[in-house]
């Protein structure tokens, strides 16, 4: 697959495209039946696909300190979207200039004279161009206008019966806050992930025997709810199931908010200065603060013994 960033990176010679648009954070299961279905598109008219996408996100440019919570970071969007095959992802330079282009100049710049769109694939609630003045009315209308087709796919709904909420980046933001992680998992397809720089923290969990990989987010990282939680930590490429802790250790009477994952049964793990991913698969409990050293211990033993059920562990049980 291809990454360009900004126009400039597109090569001279790219012919005709399909193409979807929007700013995919999460690459959740409703941004996967768009950007599948202008794959397959591209694949019934013999282009290449391309879904264009921004850094940063619109929000922080348009209304500074809105950022929402980010699902995923820009590369790990880039490698999500890779998945589903994809030829090229586009990121554009969103910038207070570029927010004030008019619909019909981003669809010249960008839809016509860059991608040579021949499809676009969007879906129902797609707005486009200075204060979202376009639509999908409008980029059919402009669609017709400059030969290229628009194509609306309905949205996803949770639930069974296919009647809950639609999946949307801000449903899967909500249940993140909440500790919903089952929930986020229904809408993403995959356990929600946090990134980040394994850092040096106060070491009591080298000390209590459970030493945790400390890890500082990805600015603006979608973090879930305070509390304990069972998934797996990846560090070089290896996938290690882990019990997982989100909160200020209050046992301890700490202020500073922090991801801390304690990789299940292995000794003498050196991850620090290492960019490194957490995936939550369930919440376990809330952040307690013990009366004692000795009670926590004894809580965190379950805790990772929880964990090692639920992500699957064979071996030994803890403690």
């Amino acid at each position: 697959m291809q990454r360009w960033r900004g126009l400039e990176e597109i090569p001279g010679d790219w012919g005709r495209s399909v193409v979807t648009i929007g700013s995919f954070d999460g690459v959740h299961r409703g941004h996967q039946l768009i950007i599948n279905r202008a794959v397959e598109r591209a694949r019934e008219l013999g282009t290449k696909a391309v879904v264009v996408t921004f850094d940063p996100h619109p929000s922080e440019v348009v209304r500074p300190g809105s950022h929402p919570p980010l699902l995923a970071p820009q590369p790990r969007r880039a490698e999500l979207i890779e998945e589903l095959g994809v030829d090229a992802v586009l990121v554009l330079p969103f910038t207070l200039e570029f927010s004030q282009e008019s619909p019909e100049t981003f669809v010249e710049t960008v839809l016509v004279d860059a991608l040579h769109a021949r499809a676009v694939i969007e879906g129902p609630n797609f707005r486009f161009g200075h204060r979202a003045a376009g639509n999908v009315e409008l980029l059919g209308k402009l669609g017709r206008e400059a030969d290229f087709e628009v194509e609306v796919v309905d949205l996803q709904v949770r639930g069974a019966a296919g009647d809950g909420e639609p999946f949307s980046s801000t449903l899967t933001r909500r249940l993140v806050a909440a500790g919903d992680l089952a929930g986020a998992a229904e809408v993403l397809g995959r356990p929600h992930r946090v990134e980040g720089v394994v850092v040096r923290g106060a070491q009591r969990g080298r000390e209590l025997g459970f030493p945790t990989a400390n890890v500082e987010t990805v600015p603006h990282s979608a973090v879930p709810a305070d509390g304990v939680y069972a998934g797996w930590l990846t560090a070089n490429g290896e996938r290690m199931p882990a019990a997982i802790s989100v909160g200020t250790n209050p046992t301890f009477d700490g202020t500073a908010r922090t991801v801390e994952a304690y990789a299940i049964d292995r000794v003498g793990l050196d991850l620090y200065g290492m960019h490194v991913a957490v995936d939550f698969l369930a919440y376990l409990r809330g952040m307690e603060k013990f009366d004692s050293i000795d009670a926590l211990l004894v809580r965190m033993a379950d805790d990772v013994q929880q964990a090692r059920v639920l992500t699957g562990v064979t071996g030994p049980a803890a403690g």
